[in-house]
């Protein structure tokens, strides 16, 4: 049996891979990858309001609260693995043992490609950040240098996934992907961010919405796959191929 492909999402805060590029997840398990998963921080200053208006709330309570979330959440996106590097947020900061921590999963996962965050959003900077982070972490895991003996990266493709308001961040993407056949996962993972439900049905029509687009560049009237929910994603490095 050949050696199942890999990928990677770096997310800042532990509910954004569900909004943002669930659907990736879910189909590229379908699809016989596995998926690993940081995030960060887990949002728990920043992205939690409802969760500190519960009387008695604590900084670990939601903390918890949060964890549990994410982790339902990617269960029910058949993720291959989800990780919490417990960085705080509001702000998201690593230092130089955090971003050694994420050279090594980088380099361990292999990855055929990673997502993470647009490079700007002046609503959140925990994003950029991360993404930031993403791209140096990559750069070191290429470095023969950096703990010499270990299995080097390649040259991994980065998208950057939707951000909340894309018009704001300079986000323009360049890669549409059908998810309609795993949407009911996607779904079902928004479900399990209770502290968040005011975006439930916003990131269903951020879907609705991609799918439109999907249908128009794929073919419009003229025959394009009749997607009814999709991702975008905007591509960072240049793409190698043989044909256009």
């Amino acid at each position: 049996m050949s050696e199942r492909k890999t990928a990677l999402v770096v997310s800042a805060h532990s509910a954004d891979f569900v909004w943002r590029c669930g659907g990736a997840i879910a189909l590229h398990q379908k699809k016989g990858y596995d998926v690993t998963i940081v995030c960060l921080s887990y949002g728990e200053r920043g992205e939690s309001a409802k969760l500190w208006k519960e009387p008695g709330a604590t900084l670990e309570g939601v903390k918890s609260a949060r964890r549990k979330e994410a982790e339902a959440a990617a269960s029910a996106l058949n993720a291959h693995d989800i990780q919490f590097f417990d960085l705080g947020d509001y702000p998201l900061e690593m230092d130089r043992d955090a971003k050694y921590r994420l050279v090594d999963v980088i380099r361990k996962v292999q990855p055929e490609f990673m997502l993470s965050h647009s490079k700007d959003d002046p609503y959140n900077t925990d994003h950029p950040y991360a993404t930031k982070m993403a791209i140096e972490c990559r750069m070191i895991a290429q470095a023969w240098g950096h703990n010499p003996g270990e299995k080097v990266l390649g040259a991994p493709q980065l998208y950057l996934f939707e951000p909340h308001q894309s018009e704001m961040c300079g986000w323009k993407p360049d890669t549409i992907l059908d998810i309609t056949d795993v949407w009911d996962e996607k779904r079902a993972a928004i479900e399990c961010m209770q502290g968040q439900q005011h975006l439930w049905d916003y990131y269903t029509n951020v879907a609705q919405n991609r799918a439109n687009q999907f249908r128009r560049n794929s073919g419009g009237q003229a025959g394009g796959r009749p997607a009814r929910y999709a991702e975008s994603f905007q591509s960072i490095f240049p793409r190698t191929v043989d044909t256009l």
